[in-house]
């Protein structure tokens, strides 16, 4: 292991791939979004902010790190 994985931290947050639970559509969000996310199709809310970790109100399809 170098010298600068040691020193610079791998991050917490990543972005997420998330299917509306109403019509199917898929997004990529932050996981530690400040902003409500809504649906670029139907506009239901798909993450709320909740100080750390985003209130994710669909469904996770996979992390990208």
């Amino acid at each position: 292991m170098s010298e600068w994985n040691k020193l610079i931290p791998k991050p917490r947050s990543v972005f997420l791939r998330v299917k509306c639970q109403k019509c199917g559509n898929e997004q990529l969000l932050f996981s530690n979004t400040v902003n409500t996310i809504t649906c670029n199709v139907c506009g239901i809310t798909l993450a709320e902010p909740s100080g750390g970790r985003a209130k994710i109100n669909g469904e996770v399809l996979s992390v990208l790190e």
